[in-house]
């Protein structure tokens, strides 16, 4: 099992940056990769980012250039940021953070990111 708690979500206007956090608490040695997923309600969950075990990144087009996704492990616990420069009003989402421990996938809480003037 792992655990996941986000933080960092909130009302930003266009343009500016957030960054988000997704700390990982458990069998932290099982996961193969973190990521992010947003998802606006009435849609499709919408990949973002993802950072792998081998240090890996991959980014959805719409977010290459703008976002950054790093990893940091300390003690007994592993986190991930998702750093959001440029912000636009379509960032606009519900942002779940996960975890793949092969065969499963964790998801947080989830937090809202809302991008307007």
């Amino acid at each position: 099992q792992v655990q996941l708690v986000e933080s960092g979500g909130g009302l930003v206007q266009p343009g500016r940056s957030l960054r988000l956090s997704c700390s990982a608490s458990g069998n932290i040695f099982g996961i193969s990769a973190m990521g992010w997923y947003r998802q606006v309600p009435g849609k499709e969950p919408e990949f973002v980012a993802l950072f792998s075990s081998g240090g890996n990144t991959n980014y959805a087009d719409s977010v290459k250039g703008r976002f950054t996704i790093s990893r940091d492990n300390a003690n007994n616990t592993v986190t991930v940021y998702l750093q959001m420069n440029s912000l636009k009003p379509e960032d606009t989402a519900d942002y779940y953070c996960y975890a793949n421990v092969p065969p499963e996938k964790f998801w947080g809480q989830g937090t809202q990111v809302t991008v307007s003037s």
